[in-house]
Parts: C-alpha cells; structure tokens; sequence
C-alpha cells in the first residue's frame, strides 16, 4: 500500500530530510553524510517521501539528486487552511478563559 503524506511527514527523520532538501537538492549519500544511520536506512526514507510524491528525483551523470516537491507541500498546507481559523478562535478562547483564571489568583 502506497503510503500517504501524513505517514511521510510522522517520521522526524523524514522531515529533516525535507528540511535538508528544501534548501538545496542532495544525492542519499550525502543525505546519509547528515545523520547517524547507514545509506539504506536514508533511501528508505527516500523512497517514502518519493512515493509521496514530496521529492522527485533527477539524475546527473552517476548521481541522483533529490529535489523538495514543494507543489505537493503546498497540497497539504492548503488542506491545513481549513482548521487553522478554528484553531486560532480556539486558542484565542483558551488565552481568555486563562487570563480570567489569573486575574482571580
């Protein structure tokens, strides 16, 4: 079963590599060069986030560089939009009901 985005972004390994890649495109072993794990525990990271679609691959010769797919990122924050109203009138509510509680100590 392919697995979907938010399987991809669980792991904070996975999100480091999207962070690392967002800023500038990598090849797995430099990817491995970054973290205390083996190349193939990275290329399994890799090959989540690429059947996510949240990287694209491009070979250069030998080498193959990973790429941010920052179209899909944008998917998901979209999707997010929807909550983050309800969340900060939440939040506002919540800053409110604490600042009542404070003035009453």
């Amino acid at each position: 079963m392919k697995p979907d985005i938010f399987q991809a972004i669980a792991d904070p390994t996975r999100r480091a590599i999207l962070t690392l890649i967002a800023v500038q495109a990598l090849t797995p072993n430099a990817m491995a060069e970054k973290f205390d794990m083996s190349r193939q525990a990275v290329s399994k990271h890799i090959k989540v986030l690429y059947e996510c679609d949240l990287i694209r691959p491009e070979p250069s010769g030998r080498e193959i560089y990973y790429h941010f797919n920052a179209k899909k990122m944008q998917e998901f924050d979209n999707w997010l939009a929807q909550f983050r109203e309800s969340w900060k009138t939440r939040f506002n509510q919540l800053d409110k009901v604490l600042s009542t509680l404070k003035e009453k100590k």
